[in-house]
């Protein structure tokens, strides 16, 4: 399946890409007050993935038929769990998840890595870094064989991408050329402890390519360079890669691209500059 894909093609008008950016900090508010409140970590690789999760659910998904959990809707995986607060956030943004739940992060239904409930959109219970991949390709070779017009976003760490089986659900995504998958990678050269790019011999890029992706690397906060690098996904034969080169901690200036704010949290009075900065930008 290729071409008979149904697939949604936004455009990046200056009023969408205004409505996008005052969503995403919104989001990154919503974000700071999640992990603010119970003193949790995992703020900067939120803030580095949200700009693709806003649009993703706001361009590319068609939330009513996730709301009916229709079986021909799109997916979206966040593989790299430990960013939960990024998707509930999103999913807050399109009225998947009630304020009130937000209030009890990390106390209630919404963990510190996502635990699988439909009735909310989320997809898949995540955090074992590089499982998601695999749950991705499953539903897209799925919605082939049912030559259904779903297609399965899955989004990965740049350092999940050390974990072999990413690579083993790559292989698979090749042999059974699933062009309604589309893997991104937020990729912030930053992990737990140091820099993606040196632990990793070679580039992201070559690997992709050498596993029969197709990939294709753009700046991860452009809502729209990220439009049109999604609108060009299912045109040709295999999944596709979508390498989205991100900042640390995009948002808030004082923890930008800072190895350290992978387990940080903020104490009450930085909490208020940052929230004055993502309010004011």
């Amino acid at each position: 399946m290729t071409s008979d894909l149904q697939r949604a093609q936004p455009q990046p008008t200056p009023a969408l890409l205004e409505s996008l950016h005052k969503t995403a900090q919104s989001c990154r508010g919503t974000i700071l007050d999640m992990l603010t409140s119970v003193n949790s970590s995992h703020l900067g690789c939120s803030f580095s993935v949200i700009d693709i999760l806003v649009v993703l659910y706001h361009c590319f998904v068609n939330i009513e038929q996730v709301k009916q959990q229709a079986i021909d809707r799109d997916y979206i995986i966040l593989s790299k769990g430990h960013s939960a607060s990024a998707l509930y956030a999103a999913l807050h943004s399109v009225g998947l998840i009630p304020g009130d739940m937000l209030k009890n992060y990390h106390r209630g239904l919404l963990a510190g890595h996502p635990m699988r409930d439909l009735r909310y959109g989320i997809e898949a219970s995540t955090g074992s870094l590089g499982h998601g991949l695999s749950i991705g390709v499953g539903l897209a070779l799925a919605a082939q064989q049912r030559q259904s017009p779903s297609r399965v976003f899955v989004l990965v760490g740049d350092g999940e991408c050390q974990e072999g089986a990413i690579w083993e659900a790559l292989t698979m995504a090749a042999r059974f050329k699933l062009n309604n998958l589309t893997v991104i990678v937020d990729y912030n050269n930053l992990q737990g402890l140091d820099k993606s790019d040196d632990l990793m011999p070679g580039t992201l890029h070559e690997k992709f390519q050498a596993f029969c992706c197709n990939p294709i690397s753009i700046d991860g906060h452009n809502h729209g360079a990220l439009i049109h690098a999604i609108n060009a996904c299912g045109m040709t034969e295999g999944p596709d890669v979508i390498i989205a080169h991100t900042i640390k901690g995009k948002g808030i200036a004082c923890i930008e691209n800072k190895l350290e704010w992978h387990y940080r949290s903020f104490k009450p009075e930085q909490y208020m500059l940052a929230k004055q900065e993502i309010e004011q930008s």
